[in-house]
């Protein structure tokens, strides 16, 4: 239902900046709880499923490199996915340290119950802009951080996470 009394435009950049943050981050937040209540499973944990789905035989360490995820958050992604029965994990053979992870039936059931992008509108939406557009957004973001003088440990921790 639309408003029939819409704020208007602000006129201060802030002010206009700080509405487009809420609609990025209402369409993120509105993708993950879709994503939730048609498979049942977080955001990452399906990001994770589909990256497994598409390289059988991935290991955890890929994973972290594909979702620029810290190691032990990808450990615990699996964890969660191999006690839910949506994916296995064996030993390599020629590595007996490495596992390789592989999707189950149940697990490509769960995938097919939500069409995607299974890494999230957000990094599926960063991926269509253009480098010049991209470096802009790097260099002012990188900016805005330095005002808000927060912990960037935050940098590896999946949108669906937070």
């Amino acid at each position: 239902m639309n408003n029939p009394n819409p704020a208007p435009e602000p006129t201060d950049n802030a002010a206009q900046a700080l509405r487009q943050f809420r609609v990025v981050f209402n369409a993120v937040r509105t993708h993950f709880r879709q994503i939730e209540k048609d498979t049942g499973l977080g955001g990452a944990q399906i990001w994770a499923l589909s990256l497994i789905q598409n390289s059988p035989g991935l290991g955890i360490s890929d994973i972290a490199l594909q979702m620029d995820i810290h190691q032990s958050t990808a450990s615990n992604l699996v964890k969660v996915l191999v006690k839910k029965e949506l994916i296995t994990l064996t030993k390599s053979a020629q590595d007996k340290r490495m596992a390789e992870l592989r999707v189950t039936p149940e697990g490509k059931q769960a995938l097919a119950k939500n069409p995607g992008p299974y890494e999230g509108v957000l990094p599926n939406a960063l991926r269509q802009l253009d480098e010049t557009t991209l470096a802009n957004i790097n260099r002012d973001l990188g900016k805005l951080v330095q005002l808000l003088a927060v912990d960037e440990a935050a940098r590896n921790i999946p949108l669906a996470d937070l």
